[in-house]
């Protein structure tokens, strides 16, 4: 099974090539940066799910939080 998680675009890094932009996205109080070249609409505030590095979809927050909250209650 593959887990994505939710996380947070804190900031957006374009590129000249849009297959390499990516974002800056808090997950779980961690900083990672990902790519985003698969959600282009994505903007800073969004909630993404994020699965090894690449964000796959925009979620609401409510989505994000009940999500990480099911991830905290399994730990």
């Amino acid at each position: 099974m593959c887990l994505a998680i939710p996380g947070k675009i804190e900031k957006i890094k374009p590129s000249e090539d849009p297959l390499f932009t990516t974002a800056v996205v808090q997950i779980g109080g961690v900083t990672q940066e990902v790519n985003i070249s698969m959600i282009p609409s994505a903007k800073k505030g969004d909630y993404i799910l994020v699965h090894v590095g690449i964000g796959i979809s925009i979620i609401d927050e409510e989505e994000a939080q009940k999500t990480l909250q099911m991830i905290q209650d399994l730990s």
